[in-house]
């Protein structure tokens, strides 16, 4: 510990006199909170976008107008609703189906095959919505410890540099500690938005898959009424 550590009380210093494994934590604490924030600040962007997107497509979608014609355009207003893919990609399924003239008998297995290609849709739409949380929740669980090792790491280092002396102060032992529980509030700091925002979206996330599911249901109840109406699809 040099001289002017001992008199030092700016936040900065301390964290440039730290040990070098204690600056390796706060520089993985900061960049992890770095990553964090830039995951929150893009999920926040994509859920209110998917939020508003999907009111716009179910309003146009119980309006009563077509479906066929809201098919076709669809996908160029909200290219990135995954409401709107699985709506588009049941109802690709269902046409591909009609085209072949598709018999009476055959009824059963076309809903079938609807459904899965809605199924697969929406799991990999949620599959993209989630993308980034499980980093969020790592870095929730995992950066309070993190800190607390670069904690106390320090204050070992901080002790074990005062054996040789022949006295000690409080003087002598602060700055030590002081730069070595840094590492706990950087790993706090790292940790609450990321829990917050972990919370949040997961939130977030739960509701637009129950959307999609509910969604998904009805409009294969609607495919299956207009089928028996028709008898068959040719």
């Amino acid at each position: 510990m040099n001289p002017q550590a001992l008199t030092s009380h700016s936040i900065l210093d301390l964290v440039f006199q730290a040990g070098p494994v204690v600056k390796m934590v706060m520089l993985a604490l900061l960049l992890a909170s770095i990553v964090s924030w830039a995951i929150i600040i893009e999920k926040w962007r994509r859920f209110r976008r998917v939020t508003k997107d999907a009111a716009e497509f179910e309003e146009r979608f119980w309006s009563g107008g077509s479906v066929a014609k809201l098919y076709q355009t669809a996908a160029q207003e909200w290219p990135e609703s995954p409401i709107v893919t699985v709506f588009v990609t049941g109802f690709r399924e269902w046409k591909r189906w009609e085209g072949n003239g598709t018999r009476t008998s055959e009824v059963g297995d076309l809903f079938m095959n609807v459904r899965r290609a809605m199924t697969v849709a929406l799991n990999r739409e949620v599959d993209n919505l989630g993308r980034g949380l499980t980093f969020l929740a790592t870095v929730g669980s995992t950066s309070p410890f993190i800190g607390l090792f670069g904690t106390v790491w320090g204050i070992m280092n901080s002790f074990l540099g005062l054996a040789g002396a022949k006295s000690t102060t409080l003087t002598m032992v602060a700055p030590g500690i002081a730069e070595a529980l840094i590492a706990t509030a950087m790993g706090l700091v790292a940790a609450i938005p990321a829990v917050i925002a972990y919370n949040k979206y997961a939130a977030d996330l739960r509701r637009q898959h129950q959307k999609m599911e509910n969604f998904g249901s009805e409009f294969l109840n609607i495919l299956e009424r207009q089928t028996s109406r028709r008898g068959s699809l040719t």
